[in-house]
């Protein structure tokens, strides 16, 4: 045998025998973050749902890592997505507020500029970066997407029911089956230009889709991020003809399988391209379920509440990780959030989370590989400017209530409610007087954070219609 046949069998045998990952080390890994909108902890098959097929997601849950116990920033679109783009409390933004609770299309703030994104954190790498969907952190110029780090955008800029049309029709028009596209003025933009209004949305999870698709090819031989917030399953519900009837759960649940139907198109594009192994992918959902709307909202499961509301129904979301080779594969029950999403995807790519700001996320790195535990401990729940709950461990404090969007009165709670969420994650019982210790813990650790918000301009509150 030759010395350049030699060499290439050693080679060969190297190649077989490299520890997975090592490989990504020349090469940062990508990521894929999908975020849908309104949907409840139990929507999804893999996390209990009886009668809505999500085949993809369920590939994701087994092949990855399924969180049982994964948060969100805020109970409501705006600040919940200010969040996962910062790995920072949106009160540390001006990104909540009592006066306004989102953004509308009148709204004249938004994600402030010196806010640091993930993808201008991932820049520090050349990351090839897209937005491409719903963004709702402000419409005007200098809020969209590519002036926040992302190279392109493609996407609806606030809500798909809002900009609603003057007289508007009937409730049993508006939504449902019977619901139109043209009842909503929503503008459907790319980079900063309106290209179609209103936007046609039926067919948008699809354009999403063959954008994100596109998007991953054009950028195969470089690291990229891609941010893929989805409009559905927020209500009007819409869905393309071909998902038409698709579910047993009706519209909603059309318009969630044919998210499911986009997740396999992201997978498979990725496996085709031999990328897998080298991006994360991950889902999960802006808040809870709107459960005002009965059968055209989701369903929260075992929790209590949802959408709007700091109750686990409101803020507890499914979690899932994708990452052949280094996600170890299983049931996660540490706490996660996507506040940990910036410092996990700054670790993984080998670059500085901002240092010079109070960061409100953690590096999750260690249980995505398998080797430790979760370092997140506490989750805050906000609502307005105030904390209402939190969470210390097992135990959550409520120290006011109030459901999210029915006129039910805020009820004031002192001595705070106290729930014990690993026996009772429906949050029924209260054991307050039987843990003292536990309330005083949570109070404590409320004081400390606290005591490192520091006041900023409300971007929520200031409207031209106002």
């Amino acid at each position: 045998m030759s010395v350049r046949s030699i060499l290439a069998v050693l080679c060969l045998a190297a190649a077989f025998s490299t520890p997975p990952g090592l490989f990504a080390q020349e090469r940062p890994p990508n990521f894929v973050v999908i975020f849908a909108d309104d949907l409840g902890y139990g929507d999804l098959a893999a996390y209990g749902h009886p009668t809505i097929n999500t085949p993809n997601l369920d590939r994701m849950a087994a092949e990855g890592q399924r969180w049982t116990d994964f948060y969100v920033a805020a109970s409501v679109c705006t600040p919940s997505r200010a969040g996962l783009i910062t790995g920072r409390l949106p009160i540390r933004s001006g990104m909540m507020s009592y006066k306004s609770r989102v953004l509308f299309p009148d709204s004249t703030g938004g994600l402030p500029p010196s806010e640091i994104t993930i993808a201008e954190v991932l820049k520090q790498k050349s990351y090839a970066t897209a937005a491409v969907g719903k963004w709702h952190l402000g419409h005007l110029p200098q809020y969209l997407p590519t002036s926040q780090g992302f190279d392109s955008y493609f996407g609806i800029p606030y809500s798909n029911d809002m900009s609603r049309i003057s007289p508007a029709p009937p409730r049993d028009q508006l939504w449902g089956e019977k619901s139109k596209s043209e009842y909503f003025n929503v503008p459907l933009m790319r980079n900063e230009e309106e290209i179609e209004r209103p936007a046609h949305q039926p067919t948008l999870t699809k354009r999403y889709t063959d954008e994100a698709v596109k998007f991953i090819r054009a950028h195969r031989e470089q690291p990229f991020f891609l941010y893929l917030p989805h409009s559905m399953v927020h209500v009007p519900l819409f869905r393309s003809p071909e998902f038409e009837g698709h579910s047993r759960r009706g519209l909603f649940g059309d318009a969630l399988e044919e998210i499911d139907w986009s997740v396999g198109r992201i997978l498979d594009t990725l496996e085709e391209l031999g990328l897998e192994r080298n991006t994360l992918v991950v889902f999960t959902s802006d808040n809870g379920p709107w459960l005002t709307f009965d059968e055209q909202g989701g369903s929260a499961g075992p929790l209590r509440m949802g959408k709007g509301s700091t109750w686990e129904g409101g803020m507890r979301e499914p979690g899932l990780f994708w990452m052949p080779g280094t996600v170890k594969p299983g049931v996660v029950h540490g706490m996660g959030a996507t506040l940990d999403l910036l410092p996990t995807f700054a670790a993984m790519a080998g670059v500085k989370a901002p240092d010079d700001r109070e960061l409100d996320g953690y590096d999750l790195t260690p249980v995505l590989r398998g080797t430790g535990p979760s370092p997140r401990n506490e989750i805050f729940y906000y609502r307005g400017t105030d904390v209402w709950a939190a969470r210390v461990g097992r135990y959550k404090a409520h120290f006011k209530t109030k459901s999210g969007y029915l006129k039910d009165p805020q009820l004031d709670h002192e001595p705070p409610l106290l729930f014990d969420l690993e026996a009772d994650p429906g949050e029924k019982y209260d054991v307050a007087a039987e843990h003292p210790e536990a309330v005083a813990a949570i109070r404590r650790r409320v004081a400390e954070h606290r005591a490192t918000v520091k006041p900023v301009k409300d971007q929520l509150a200031d409207r031209t219609g106002r």
